[in-house]
């Protein structure tokens, strides 16, 4: 793989609370059902990446450029 996939992971690690909860619980499964191909190496680098830190510098990112994750919860407007 590249540079450049890693790159992507580390951004939506960053900017997608979902993507990082389903990493941080089974990276494998969470890099292929995003299309993240990574070679063994590359994989294991990034699960090297420690989470409290990237949680931190999530919190701190400007809200536009997050994805956030919302509990499901109905809508009482979305009721017939």
């Amino acid at each position: 793989m590249s540079q450049r996939a890693v790159e992507q992971i580390l951004g939506k690690l960053l900017t997608d609370e979902e993507f990082r909860r389903r990493f941080f619980e089974d990276p494998h499964c969470a890099c292929f059902s995003s299309g993240f191909e990574l070679s063994p190496v590359e994989l294991e680098a990034v699960m090297r990446t420690p989470r409290t830190p990237l949680a931190a510098l999530s919190r701190r990112l400007d809200d536009r450029i997050l994805r956030l994750c919302l509990p499901a919860t109905p809508d009482p407007e979305d009721r017939p």
